[in-house]
């Protein structure tokens, strides 16, 4: 760890966004001076950003906040609770961070932090999401994890989550981006998540260890998912909210958007059939979105599940095709597939994406259907 560790107090205290942070390194040249300047509230060369709060009540908060940090104890603090922190010298520094507009200065992770170099895919959305809108996020992060892409997101309730869940069921790559420290999980309900995430793939932060959630962070923690990602897709969304904040920052940066159409009379399809129409393409699948990377769709054989035969009811030895016989009429969901056949999640997404591709089922409002023939 060789990250300055008065960078690490200032990207702690509240309030002290990207900009700010700028604000005072280009004034004061280094962190130390930095934070020398904000203990003592000597700001008055600094050009804040008011942002609705008065600029005497701000400085005089980052004053009372860096009375209470011990600089000398915060790389130890991180180093003991397993923390790594990432900084541009280092050579798991990803390239998308090196060429990016407003790049993190730093950034702590838990996890392997030589997958934010890995070819990505972000999928967003609601937290409100509907259960179609669930299904379909926790199918993309199957499909795409199968053929080996990195399924990054931010850990929220509904879409994201479906979605890294989808992708940690087929054995993936995940990365995870959040807004608080990493020992602050948020929401609460995602603790096993964010456990599973770590451990699975990375989870990265630009806040050191004890930072709360404040709501200009999510914004600030959206540009960075958008920079890791090769592809934005967005499956539910309502037409403003942090979805298309992330969706903003892609196009800032000439990263493609892809949305997964929905009903014209949901609210939660307005974002998504708004940036249909204005032109972005559609992602209906993973073999969509595969395309669009210019990854080669996996074949019917390559994609099927272990001890599944190639398609139809049975092959040619006679043996029944177990996804396929639970796929019943008039159609059945993904968990209904997976509890009738006693198989994994990735083994079903697996033999389902074989079965799509040869024509066998297709997809359904709330699930999988055959296909008559």
């Amino acid at each position: 760890m060789s990250a300055d560790p008065h960078l690490v107090a200032l990207l702690g205290l509240s309030k002290l966004g990207p900009f700010r942070l700028r604000a005072l390194l280009d004034v004061f040249d280094e962190p130390g001076r930095a934070w020398d300047a904000v203990r003592y509230g000597r700001l008055d060369q600094v050009p804040l950003r008011s942002n609705g709060t008065n600029r005497v009540d701000l400085v005089a908060g980052w004053r009372s906040e860096a009375a209470e940090v011990a600089v000398d104890e915060i790389i130890p603090m991180h180093r003991a609770a397993g923390v790594g922190i990432l900084d541009p010298s280092q050579e798991a520094w990803p390239e998308a961070f090196v060429h990016d507009p407003e790049p993190p200065p730093i950034v702590f992770f838990r996890g392997d932090p030589d997958l934010l170099g890995s070819l990505s895919v972000a999928i967003v959305g609601t937290r409100r999401c509907t259960a179609s809108g669930t299904a379909t996020a926790r199918d993309l992060g199957a499909g795409l994890a199968i053929a080996g892409v990195s399924v990054v997101s931010g850990l929220a309730l509904g879409i994201d989550g479906a979605a890294h869940r989808g992708a940690l069921d087929a054995e993936g790559p995940v990365l995870g981006v959040v807004a608080t420290g990493l020992d602050v999980v948020y929401p609460r309900r995602h603790a096993a998540l964010w456990e599973d995430v770590s451990r699975a793939g990375v989870v990265i932060s630009e806040a050191p260890l004890g930072t709360k959630a404040e709501r200009w962070r999510f914004p600030a923690r959206n540009r960075l998912i958008a920079a890791l990602a090769r592809i934005v897709v967005v499956v539910e969304s309502r037409r403003s909210g942090g979805s298309m904040l992330t969706v903003e920052s892609a196009i800032a940066r000439q990263v493609d958007v892809l949305a997964v159409p929905g009903p014209v009379r949901s609210p939660v399809s307005a974002g998504p059939n708004q940036l249909l129409a204005d032109g972005c393409g559609v992602a209906r699948d993973s073999a969509d979105v595969l395309a669009a990377l210019g990854v080669r769709v996996p074949s019917a054989g390559a994609v099927a599940a272990p001890g599944s035969p190639p398609g139809g009811d049975d092959d040619e030895g006679g043996e029944l095709d177990p996804v396929l016989c639970a796929v019943t009429w008039p159609s059945s969901s993904l968990d209904e597939i997976v509890g009738a056949t006693g198989l994994r999640f990735s083994q079903v997404a697996a033999r389902l994406a074989s079965l799509e591709a040869a024509g066998v089922v297709e997809r359904a409002d709330d699930g999988y259907r055959r296909v008559a023939g």
